[in-house]
């Protein structure tokens, strides 16, 4: 069998342990390799970063919400470097006109300011975390796991990811000129980044390139609410 080699990027504050189920379960297959972003500020830069830590040439590229994002930037810059693709939890479009981009500006700079008060882990207890995961995962182990990969982050790469996100570009276009295999992959109670988004997101890819596929019973952090499920869908994606 043909060993494969996977780049998994990190969303918001995550690190390597949001995809330490899928690179354990598909080490018989794949190759793995995590970046960090190491207090990058913007989109552009990110990606930038990956392509030239990236220890293969060519690869398949799996993206967790901000990572998602990360990733159609790494195509736009690099499309003959990723063999596959795979979004997951994530989003395309820049912040929205008006008052809906105002209201998400400031309701991120006040989770920005809370972390400054009273820390990380305080902010992803009471503020981030309770709505990103499903509901039936709130008093369960995987919620102190996310709580833990939160407190490693500092406040510094916080403001930087804020950043990003709110200067991240408008990835339509991206999207429209997909050539490789795609998997499009969502928690079905995604609250942040919903099923709805990722249904826009298939139609946006040209046909037959575009898979959708719904997690059941989780929210926006699939991969460790239903780390079998996701690695399940991963080894099909493999597959492509």
């Amino acid at each position: 069998m043909t060993v494969e080699r996977i780049v998994f990027l990190p969303g918001l504050m995550c690190d390597a342990a949001v995809w330490a189920h899928q690179i354990k379960g598909l080490a018989s297959r794949a190759e793995s390799y995590v970046p960090e972003y190491h207090g990058l500020d913007s989109i552009s830069a990110m990606a930038e970063k990956v392509l030239s830590d990236a220890p293969w040439s060519m690869f398949s590229l799996a993206g967790h919400s901000m990572g998602g994002r990360v990733a159609l930037e790494v195509l736009r810059q690099a499309p003959q470097r990723v063999r596959r693709l795979a979004l997951l939890d994530t989003g395309y479009g820049p912040v929205a006109a008006g008052e809906a981009g105002q209201h998400e500006v400031a309701k991120r700079l006040a989770l920005l300011e809370f972390a400054r008060k009273h820390g990380m882990r305080e902010m992803g207890r009471v503020h981030w975390a309770p709505g990103m995961v499903h509901p039936m995962h709130l008093n369960a182990p995987v919620f102190d796991e996310i709580l833990a990969m939160i407190d490693r982050r500092t406040t510094q790469e916080f403001q930087a990811q804020i950043t990003a996100l709110l200067a991240r570009p408008d990835a339509t276009l991206v999207l429209r000129s997909i050539s490789c295999p795609t998997y499009l992959i969502c928690g079905r109670q995604d609250a942040w980044s919903p099923y709805s988004r990722h249904e826009t997101m298939r139609d946006l890819v040209p046909t037959p390139h575009a898979t959708l596929v719904a997690i059941e019973h989780s929210g926006h952090m699939s991969t460790m609410e239903q780390p079998q499920a996701v690695t399940a869908v991963l080894a099909e994606w493999l597959d492509t």
